[in-house]
């Protein structure tokens, strides 16, 4: 798949969120990567070829009155994970929608547990 079609797809996953979570993205950056680098997996603690995508940042509920003045939290989506992991295009559109709003769970302050108990974990 080409990164622009990808890129599309995550775009897609974000204007389709419930308008709630989306007005709630504030000072964020969202990429997209072809895979992640060496001390991304060593930083997620996940074997190589696994991480769909990274929330690299200050959970909402974590910031206090201090927090100001700081660089854009991110958001990252591996393509190549996504590509090697899902069947077909349908799979990684899926999986995409998936990923992003698994990471934006994360910015949300939402643990792992919790991501998988509301079914996207």
């Amino acid at each position: 798949m080409r990164r622009r079609d990808f890129e599309r797809l995550v775009l897609k996953a974000l204007e389709e969120l419930p308008d709630q979570f989306r007005d709630a993205l504030e000072n964020i950056d969202i990429q997209v990567r072809w895979r992640p680098t060496p001390a991304e997996l060593r930083r997620a603690g996940v074997r190589r070829g696994s991480l769909f995508g990274v929330y690299i940042g200050v959970p909402l509920p974590e910031r206090g009155h201090h927090y100001s003045m700081a660089l854009p939290d991110t958001i990252v989506i591996y393509q190549h994970t996504h590509e090697r992991h899902c069947r077909s295009e349908a799979e990684i559109v899926k999986q995409a929608r998936q990923t992003v709003l698994h990471e934006i769970g994360h910015y949300l302050g939402i643990d792992e547990d919790r991501l998988h108990e509301l079914g996207i974990g």
